[in-house]
């Protein structure tokens, strides 16, 4: 008779390597002092082990190539006559790098783990070495949520390894303080078990028990497929709670309710949980796009992301007699130019600035028309930034001469404003006048991000049809987008008829029609979901398998600038 799992009890198969399966390795490093310091290692002591078994152990002084205080030697027993014959750091590292095996997944462990892992990694930037980023337990810190002060004193190894009753006593010496923290972490895994932690990715992300409704509610887990996909938490009700993907439904839908999730708010989450609904997909980019979509439809209360894709803002140039920028919240198929969606408002009112600065539109909100009545004029008439049109200064053929550079400006050409604003922060500059040059900076950074953005986002909306493939670990993924949207998904796998998977894919597939060939970015997706697809287009490998109309962005437009966004890291040329 096959053996059952007992409902609600959590395979450790399903959320990583087991403890019993992981290989720690235990370090201790003995120094001359504080990294501040300029102190340097001495003596590297290491033990491997696994499921309770000692694998191998690693111990060599270390010449610290700074003098030994007289301290430092009362302390460990080690003399400068001791590593006067020792090996440098340097040569030490690449056996104990290979020893330790760190980038096979290897766990590092310590005492006081900051202070061992910040030597090695300091010596491992100095000397050449790139450092692995082990995943890291700190005995230290995991005594203290096991082990309560009624039980121990304090922390300290030696006095852990008394309390757990070792074979071994810290001797401030590398190898013997290795050892003794080897069963410290023993004791520690017996004691965190009846946490429910039983994998060494658990184990390092430990901050507190579950709680009482994360152990209770560990059967909603139970049944999900190992798939791609979206898993809705819904209340008893039926609402909506939290919506989220995983390449691996029941792998991440079980982690909510262990030791590893410590987050507030979802733990607040799951005591509210009465199911979770699963929507597998064929693809990874299928469930990143689903999750997008049903944040968007009904709005979880503990997602912050995504809810609200209708607030996006975006920059327009109306279309009228007389067109202006407007802040719009939504884009239509009326052949207008948008640039964003931008972050916040106040973005959009930069860029808006930054045109504003190169060409004279009208900033007025009037309805102005060939019959309209005439009305004063503002003060930028007088500054000589409008032609005044509300007065009859223009008329609507001239007019347009502005309104058709802003056009350009803000859909292929972002030279005109790029020069005007970068010759006008030279000019503040040379005056000293950095602040009034910073502001300056800031409008044209959000004008080219905005501008680049839509580009992007307008040359994939105006595609009717495009498949394109990536190899998978089951074959090849295959994706129907249409005008920016995810029309299909699937798989092709090895055994199937290639030509035949792409006929019925494509005949599948979701029909997307836009108003005009000249729909503006977002047509029929969310700028976010156009995002995504962009994104997984661009991994290395896709595959274009079929492509109707030209997909390309244009020569002179904002992505030719994008260097001039990246403030922060340098100041970038302007010429």
């Amino acid at each position: 008779m096959a053996h059952q799992r007992p409902a609600g009890q959590v395979s450790i198969d399903d959320l990583g390597t087991p403890l019993s399966e992981t290989t720690f390795v235990v370090v201790d490093l003995e120094t001359t002092g504080s990294r501040g310091d300029g102190a340097g290692i001495t003596e590297i002591g290491a033990v491997k082990v696994r499921g309770g078994e000692i694998l191998g152990e690693f111990a060599t002084l270390v010449d610290p190539g700074v003098a030994i205080p007289p301290f430092i030697t009362l302390l460990t027993g080690i003399t400068q006559t001791m590593v006067a014959e020792a090996p440098a750091v340097a040569e030490v590292l690449p056996s104990f790098l290979e020893f330790a095996g760190f980038d096979r997944g290897t766990v590092l462990v310590a005492h006081n783990a900051p202070f061992d892992t910040g030597f090695l990694k300091d010596a491992c930037v100095k000397h050449g070495y790139p450092w692995p980023a082990p995943a890291v337990v700190d005995t230290v810190a995991l005594a203290r949520r096991l082990v309560t002060r009624d039980e121990v004193a304090n922390h300290k190894l030696a006095t852990l390894a008394g309390f757990f009753g070792g074979a071994t006593q810290p001797t401030h010496r590398a190898l013997d303080d290795a050892r003794a923290t080897v069963e410290v972490l023993h004791g520690l895994l017996e004691r965190i078990a009846a946490f429910g932690v039983t994998t060494s990715e658990e184990l390092c992300r430990f901050r507190s028990a579950p709680t009482t409704a994360q152990r209770r509610n560990r059967h909603l887990a139970e049944g999900l497929p190992q798939t791609p996909g979206v898993y809705i938490f819904e209340d008893a009700s039926g609402a909506a709670l939290y919506v989220g993907k995983s390449d691996n439904l029941r792998k991440r839908v079980k982690s909510y309710f262990t030791a590893a999730e410590t987050r507030a708010r979802v733990r607040e989450m799951i005591a509210l949980a009465a199911r979770v609904t699963p929507i597998t997909c064929a693809t990874g980019l299928e469930a990143e796009v689903r999750e997008l979509r049903l944040i968007a439809e009904r709005k979880p209360a503990y997602n912050r992301r995504s809810r609200h894709p209708e607030r996006a803002v975006w920059l327009k140039l109306t279309r009228e007699t007389y067109p202006r920028l407007s802040i719009v919240r939504e884009t239509r198929e009326d052949a207008a130019a948008y640039i964003g969606p931008f972050p916040s408002t106040r973005r959009a009112e930069m860029a808006r600035e930054a045109l504003h600065h190169t060409f004279q539109l009208r900033q007025c909100s009037h309805r102005l028309g060939p019959k309209s009545t005439p009305v004063a004029a503002c003060a930028l008439a007088q500054m000589g930034r409008c032609g005044a049109p509300c007065e009859g200064g223009e008329s609507p053929e001239e007019y347009a001469v502005h309104a058709q550079a802003a056009h350009r400006a803000m859909t292929v050409d972002a030279a005109p404003v790029v020069t005007a604003l970068t010759s006008h922060i030279r000019g503040l500059s040379a005056q000293l006048r950095f602040e009034e040059a910073a502001v300056h900076r800031d409008r044209l950074t959000a004008f080219v991000e905005a501008c680049a953005r839509a580009e992007r986002l307008t040359t994939l909306a105006r595609l009717p049809h495009l498949v394109a493939a990536r190899r998978a670990a089951a074959g090849w993924e295959m994706c129907v987008v249409r005008h920016g949207r995810l029309a299909a998904s699937g798989v092709l796998t090895a055994d199937s008829d290639p030509q035949r998977y792409l006929e019925a894919l494509v005949a599948t597939a979701e029909t997307v029609a836009v108003a005009s060939p000249e729909a503006g970015p977002v047509p029929r997706a969310t700028a976010a979901e156009m995002e995504c697809v962009l994104r997984w287009l661009e991994t290395p490998g896709v595959r274009l398998v079929e492509l109707e109309g030209s997909w390309t962005c244009p020569v002179g437009g904002a992505q030719k600038y994008r260097s001039l966004t990246d403030w922060t890291h340098g100041r970038p040329s302007l010429e």
